[in-house]
């Protein structure tokens, strides 16, 4: 009986911590996370572009875990954040601990906000689920924060499904869409199951673009943009961010350069934030 406890308490256990982690360089796509309702709901109109499967994400996911293990070793770098943390990267004492709740960047990055602005950077993919249900909070936050603080979504680039639904992302922010059809991106993908994303490059855009036209993005505009110069630099900008931050999980929030914390660490979503808001204050007070 003892034992069967024990046993009990670890699964529960780790299946709260699977509730607060986020989706890794290792994840595929976001199918185990689709909530009953959306598993029997009808499908999306089809079109001849062969969706891609949740084993093709994963094995395109595990080889850029592998891209990325050549460069840089996590390890080393949770040492390195672990055993640099100066008195002037700490928040006052109470409620938040450095090195449990958030961590300083070391060393601390230069941001492309203007002066007496806070910037906070979320790393996110539009196929997990984490991020899926942070949003909300997410969304009602940026209408209220601090008009100091300048909120910038960032897409991983781990994999072609990431690359390519980072094309997407960039896309509908550079046709000014990101607001309205970003959220609506994720219900597409996680209630509906329509990943938005093919086997080939050629049917993603088929796909993403047939999602554009159904909220009011003309054919012409959409592709105009897709390969255009605006989102080619911003998918650039987007992977060397992920490599200076060494990005291995989503969603992962860095606040002005210079703090790094995720849903986990701060302790579930609400917590997470109030901590964004505490750091970002602190930041501003310097």
């Amino acid at each position: 009986m003892k034992i069967r406890a024990v046993a009990t308490m670890l699964a529960l256990g780790a299946t709260l911590l699977g509730a607060l982690a986020g989706c890794g360089s290792h994840d595929g796509g976001p199918q185990s996370a689709t909530p009953p309702a959306a598993a029997s709901a009808a499908p999306p109109a089809a079109t001849d572009a062969a969706p891609v499967t949740t084993e093709e994400l994963k094995k395109a996911a595990t080889a850029a875990q592998e891209s990325a293990g050549e460069e840089t070793d996590p390890g080393d770098a949770s040492l390195e954040r672990l055993t640099a943390i100066p008195e002037s990267a700490q928040l006052p004492g109470g409620r938040w601990k450095v090195g449990q709740h958030y961590h300083p960047v070391v060393p601390a990055q230069a941001t492309s906000v203007e002066p007496g602005q806070v910037e906070v950077l979320e790393f996110f993919w539009l196929g997990c689920p984490h991020c899926y249900a942070l949003e909300p909070f997410i969304e009602t936050w940026n209408k209220s924060k601090p008009a100091y603080v300048k909120f910038v979504g960032e897409h991983v680039m781990w994999g072609p499904a990431h690359r390519s639904h980072a094309r997407f992302y960039y896309t509908l922010q550079v046709l000014g869409k990101a607001d309205t059809l970003v959220p609506k991106a994720f219900e597409e993908i996680h209630r509906h199951g329509n990943m938005l994303v093919a086997s080939d490059d050629a049917q993603s855009q088929k796909l993403q673009l047939a999602f554009a036209k159904a909220n009011g993005i003309s054919e012409a505009d959409f592709n105009r943009e897709y390969n255009g110069f605006a989102v080619n630099a911003r998918l650039q900008r987007a992977e060397e961010l992920m490599r200076r931050y060494k990005i291995e999980t989503v969603p992962f929030f860095i606040i002005n350069g210079k703090y790094q914390t995720d849903v986990a660490m701060a302790g579930g979503q609400e917590q997470l934030i109030q901590l964004i808001n505490d750091l970002a204050a602190a930041e501003k007070s310097h």
